[in-house]
């Protein structure tokens, strides 16, 4: 998909909180019954509930690292807690996925979606 119609860069998500990358696998995320889709949008009743998350891959003995952040927090205009962690066990509050990803040596993405709440 061209850079400019990509809906990671169209949200800011690459530029903002990821470096550009290539998706190289399979990642679903599922609320309920609704998979979550770029963009799309969910009213907090939909994502209570713990979600189904489906990461694509070969090989059985590839670990990948899940994180769930939310890089508006508190507020779209007031994002003065970007890249508030949700989900991932041992964090400083100050996360930054850049610095995560270079502390662990975990190189570019492979894959990443988000919806507006």
């Amino acid at each position: 998909m061209p850079r400019d119609r990509d809906p990671l860069v169209f949200g800011r998500v690459v530029g903002d909180v990821l470096d550009s990358f290539t998706r190289s696998i399979a990642l679903r995320v599922i609320y309920g019954n609704r998979e979550v889709n770029n963009r799309c949008k969910f009213r907090p009743p939909h994502i209570v509930n713990q979600p189904r998350v489906e990461i694509g891959g070969d090989g059985l003995r590839t670990f990948y690292t899940l994180v769930m952040m939310d890089p508006n927090a508190p507020s779209p205009s007031d994002p003065n807690l970007r890249e508030y962690l949700h989900s991932c066990s041992g964090m400083p509050r100050n996360f930054n996925t850049r610095d995560f990803a270079e502390l662990y040596n975990l190189g570019l993405p492979v894959a990443a979606v988000y919806f507006k709440g």
